[in-house]
């Protein structure tokens, strides 16, 4: 397939010609489609009407009226406070002078896309409860919108449609099994007359698949699993039958085997194919689940199916056999691209792995393979098998690796990608934050719960300064200006620390990203010169957007910390505690609106006496590692989105069974492990945070002597 035919369209403006070309993959110079004036003084609106823009998501927008020479000028338009707290993750979708986002705990919002007047909400009621089911935060990445109706899904598995006018509910369909711990923070997507949805959960114990739904009225047209279920039961067509040779013995269907397709996926209307991004395997550790080895399709895959009945077409695996949570459910884009002096039609995606592939997308062969971090698991890629060549002990079978980069987070995680036609790259929201890989040896099943089959203990940022700062050197976050051609990054900018927003670009020569300090940052798209910053109060991972109404280009973006490494990451979140202030901004040239002034409260650390033994405070430790770690944060040091549990109060302390066995505070998401942990267990736990609080005032005293 060759670069498709580029027409002048004379009848439109010149950045929505321009903007037409681009989705329709046309490579010619896009200053032909501004050689005809415009009909008018005032340009026609453009909007950004789905996910990553247009069925390539590319994320790039052709509007350039906000550029490298008048950016110093854009303010802020207006806000809204969002009512929940917790981490935003929305791309916000922009069509008919309307704006709608989706945040916290599933709830939708339509907002007038001039004035900010909020025009209807929407809370699907997800019971609280079922955080405790959630990998990564109660966060959604955003809504499709298609003929007047709003589809979305919600974090208990369910796909709702709604009436964009007026957010009544057309239709609610469940997708998942209410038994099992399933979960939706992806956006769905619109290919003809179905809305495609995946779902999460995959090392809480679950199968992954995604499913094609009729817009009109929510029924199922199509499911593909992504791994093979029980053989006995037999398989639902010929590539689940070719799935199941590659998982070498055990009972992997016994706790789902993972692979769920939970965040991105892409669209060809050439090639009529659907391109889908597969997870991790259930648990992390194929020695555990797929003992005898094996490749364990569809894991950590790019499937193409075609979207009228979800057959499978091809198959690309990232990471065979992986057991290190290396999803490949990273954001894929579109593009042709000259190679070697031919045009091809590619897919290019830059999954956990640290590897950036580039696919032709018709057949899913292997073009290049090259890494964009920090690699130590395996050398390079081998072109012709396909195949990452894994370095000794990679795969921890004899004992503990070292330091192992990427680690699970990944060299890039959920955050957008975009891709620049006019300057031929696509710029990365890169980390490096290293993972001590270990069996753990007396793993157990635990329906609901986190099963890695790993030992996170030798994981954790250990006490010792020398061997903490040593650690901690080595995590980065970074912008990456990746050339897809010339297979290396053109350049680099380096952040505080990781987890960092997702990446717009614009035809202005702007490039922008939120991050983890809490400031939205406007750069000059070929060569990085920082050229306007935004003090957002808070921490930033959603991507930003861009549109044009009655003649003026807005910016916006979803503000609000949060997500897996916000909770978990503990010290490794190097710029230090960000607190959750969500808001959806907007700016645009020549605006002054001010956010009211940030007051953070100050932690308060005054725990009780020390009176444990070590023993209790290394069992707690242990616990805690396997239970509050991925809300409470690496060595109980929050984030920011979550309460700091070294700073409990007395009355906490003193309910500290009836919060952590009974639920008490399930409201807020935080459930009782009554029937997994004793008295005993909880008080362990409290043990090892008590520990934690005088550790941390010991390093107040030994800085302020400083």
């Amino acid at each position: 397939m060759g670069t498709p035919r580029c027409n002048r369209l004379p009848f439109l403006s010149a950045a929505l010609a321009t903007m037409l070309l681009i989705i329709s993959g046309c490579e010619s110079d896009p200053q032909d489609a501004v050689a005809e004036a415009p009909l008018s003084d005032k340009p026609a609106d453009v909007s950004w009407p789905m996910h990553g823009l247009n069925p390539s998501e590319t994320r790039f927008s052709p509007l350039e009226q906000i550029n490298e020479d008048n950016v110093e000028d854009l303010g802020l338009a207006w806000y809204f406070d969002y009512p929940a707290a917790r981490g935003k993750e929305a791309t916000p979708i922009v069509v008919d002078g309307k704006i709608y986002t989706s945040g916290s705990w599933s709830h939708v919002f339509a907002h007038d896309a001039l004035t900010g007047e909020m025009l209807w909400f929407y809370d699907p009621k997800v019971p609280k409860d079922w955080a405790v089911h959630l990998c990564c935060d109660v966060v959604n990445r955003g809504v499709a919108l298609h003929d007047g109706n709003i589809y979305f899904g919600t974090l208990d598995g369910r796909l709702i449609s709604l009436n964009s006018e007026d957010g009544s509910k057309r239709w609610e369909v469940q997708t998942t099994d209410r038994n099992k711990p399933y979960s939706i923070t992806g956006a769905p997507r619109i290919v003809k007359d179905k809305v495609i949805i995946g779902n999460g959960g995959a090392e809480l114990g679950v199968r992954g698949y995604v499913s094609a739904y009729n817009l009109k009225d929510g029924e199922l047209a199509w499911r593909f699993y992504t791994v093979p279920g029980n053989p006995e039961d037999g398989f639902e067509n010929a590539a689940m039958e070719r799935a199941a040779e590659t998982w070498g013995g055990g009972e992997w269907w016994k706790i789902g085997g993972g692979g769920t397709v939970w965040d991105s996926m892409a669209y060809d209307p050439e090639l009529n194919l659907l391109y889908v991004g597969v997870g991790n395997g259930a648990p992390w550790n194929r020695q555990l689940r797929s003992p005898d080895g094996g490749d364990n399709l569809y894991l950590s895959s790019i499937l193409a199916l075609n979207p009228d009945d979800g057959s499978y077409v091809w198959h690309y695996q990232t990471t065979p056999g992986d057991s290190w949570d290396y999803t490949a459910t990273q954001h894929m884009i579109l593009a042709t691209l000259n190679i070697a002096g031919t045009p091809r039609d590619v897919i290019m995606q830059a999954p956990k792995n640290g590897f950036f592939y580039v696919l032709d997308r018709k057949t899913g062969e292997l073009l290049s393979a090259d890494a964009y971090a920090a690699v130590t698991w395996a050398t390079h890629v081998d072109l012709e098998s396909g195949r990452p060549q894994e370095t000794e002990n990679a795969r921890y079978t004899d004992g503990p690796t070292g330091l192992s980069l990427p680690g699970p987070i990944g060299g890039h995680n959920w955050h957008p990608m975009s891709y620049n036609p006019q300057h031929g790259l696509v710029y990365i929201p890169r980390q490096d934050a290293g993972w001590v890989y270990k069996t753990d040896e007396n793993f157990e099943y635990k329906h609901g719960y986190w099963n890695t089959g790993t030992d996170s203990v030798p994981a954790a940022l250990p006490d010792d300064p020398a061997v903490k700062e040593a650690v901690l050197k080595t995590v980065r976050g970074l912008i990456v200006a990746w050339d897809p051609v010339a297979k290396k990054p053109r350049w680099e900018i380096e952040h505080e620390g990781p987890w960092n927003g997702g990446i717009l670009s614009t035809a202005g020569n702007l490039m922008l990203q939120g991050n983890a300090r809490g400031e939205l940052v406007v750069y000059r798209a070929n060569d990085g010169e920082r050229l306007w910053s935004f003090d957002a109060q808070t921490g930033i991972v959603a991507p930003p957007v861009t549109y044009r109404i009655d003649g003026e280009q807005y910016i916006a973006v979803v503000a609000g910390w949060g997500g897996s490494l916000a909770l978990v990451g503990g010290e490794a979140l190097k710029g230090g505690i960000s607190p959750n202030r969500s808001r959806l901004l907007v700016f645009k040239l020549g605006a002054d609106a001010q956010l009211p002034p940030a007051i953070d409260e100050p932690l308060i650390i005054d725990p009780p006496p020390m009176t444990a033994s070590a023993d209790s405070v290394e069992r707690g430790k242990a616990l805690y590692l396997g239970y509050c770690v991925f809300c409470h944060g690496d060595g109980a040091v929050s984030g920011g989105p979550i309460p700091d549990l070294r700073a409990l109060t007395a009355e906490t302390h003193e309910q500290f069974l009836a919060i952590v066995l009974g639920g008490l505070h399930w409201d807020k998401g935080m459930v009782g492990f009554g029937n997994e942990l004793t008295n005993e267990d909880a008080e362990d736990i409290r043990a090892f945070l008590i520990e934690r609080a005088h550790h941390a005032l010991s390093e107040q005293q030994a800085a302020a002597e400083d």
